[in-house]
């Protein structure tokens, strides 16, 4: 493997996996193979893997491309998204696919008794990370979109999901107060969950100055988040990859491919 297909650094390996128009499985020593692409979701993993020392192969999609859409990515996510992991140490040591940033932060919180935070907040945990799951995230998401890629008009739209985002916000904002992280008196994955979508805060409150200002509380969550040394480490995961940039019609389709007719 020459220097162009790997970066070796500590408990990573960045390699450029995909042949043709197909993923491959790949030799070493790594027990995840992480699927990614540099967005909110699969940083959220990128991070767990650098807390957690877990060595893995950083396999990078572009979704641009729509390689997500690929045969061999769908065996692994049938929903065709990133992130994805295989764990080539899973139960019964066998392979076992994961997907979904959430199932994948329980998956190896579990796995390797890391960053769960303890028993008797186990409740708290699962409903925040739900609650970041199938709350913060997708209105999150949906701001994004309809501020930057929908055609403009949908004034509806626009309004409508970045308030939803922003009482989100005000939601765990008002719960942090007098607290240091989200779920009991340590650091878990719930902060790690948080966090990935805070760091595009800017996008999802589009012109916004400091657009986690108006929420002090969960401004100084992501703060004491992103000054974690594994934070660097994480952000370096696919740095050097020549991801597609371009905004023309083959991203758009294979970003949004059901805004299309299915192709006969």
């Amino acid at each position: 493997m020459n220097d162009d297909e790997q970066k070796a650094q500590p408990y990573r390996q960045l390699i450029r996996a995909s042949r043709g128009r197909e993923f491959c499985k790949l030799d070493g020593d790594a027990m995840i193979r992480f699927y990614f692409h540099p967005t909110p979701n699969p940083a959220k993993i990128a991070l767990f893997l650098e807390e957690a020392g877990l060595p893995y192969e950083a396999i990078p999609v572009d979704t641009s491309k729509g390689e997500q859409h690929l045969p061999s990515l769908r065996a692994i996510n049938p929903n065709g998204k990133v992130p994805a992991i295989v764990d080539t140490e899973g139960p019964g040591g066998k392979e076992a696919r994961v997907f979904d940033s959430t199932a994948i932060l329980i998956y190896l919180a579990e796995k390797t008794g890391k960053l769960l935070g303890s028993a008797e907040d186990r409740p708290e945990l699962l409903s925040w990370l739900l609650f970041l799951a199938s709350g913060l995230g997708p209105f999150s998401g949906q701001a994004v979109h309809f501020q930057f890629a929908a055609p403009e008009g949908l004034d509806y739209a626009v309004n409508r999901y970045r308030r939803e985002a922003e009482r989100h916000y005000q939601v765990l904002n008002d719960h942090l107060e007098g607290r240091t992280y989200i779920v009991g008196d340590t650091y878990t994955i719930a902060d790690i969950s948080a966090w990935g979508w805070l760091d595009r805060a800017s996008y999802v409150c589009k012109g916004a100055d400091d657009p986690v200002g108006p929420y002090p509380n969960l401004k100084r969550l992501f703060e004491t988040v992103d000054a974690r040394p594994a934070v660097a480490h994480a952000r370096d995961v696919g740095k050097d990859h020549p991801f597609k940039k371009v905004k023309d019609e083959e991203t758009k389709r294979a970003l949004f491919p059901s805004n299309y007719s299915p192709a006969v």
